[in-house]
């Protein structure tokens, strides 16, 4: 259970997705779009047209794993696309920066809500 890491191998789904799908619709995109087998323990990430929600899918043991980021301020900066390779050239590093909206110049980051937190006492 969340078990994500800089072990992984990440796919970046070509083009914008239908951001309804489901674990089982994702799968047949993963198949038929990416030619790619969703067991084999690599990540797989879905952008919706919008750029403001990101699913990701994974096979872990026991079964399939997906996780969804959705942006209430700033859209995901997608990376560039690898003509060569058909692909977005993706590592761990390039989805914590995709999803963390940190820019190359530093101390700059794109726009995101901050989660306000609570203190509790007990």
């Amino acid at each position: 259970m969340f078990c994500l890491n800089d072990t992984m191998r990440y796919w970046l789904c070509p083009g914008m997705t239908d951001m309804r799908k489901g674990i089982s619709s994702l799968c047949g995109v993963v198949h038929e779009k990416m030619k790619s087998e969703v067991r084999n323990g690599d990540v797989f990430i879905f952008v919706g047209q919008s750029r403001r929600l990101m699913k990701l899918l994974h096979a872990e043991d026991g079964g399939m794993v997906m996780y969804v980021k959705r942006l209430e301020a700033g859209r995901f900066a997608l990376p560039e696309y690898d003509e060569a390779t058909g692909s977005y050239p993706m590592e761990w590093r390039d989805l914590v920066v995709m999803v963390e909206g940190i820019q190359e110049t530093p101390g700059q980051r794109l726009k995101r809500l901050r989660a306000q937190r609570h203190e509790y006492v007990v």
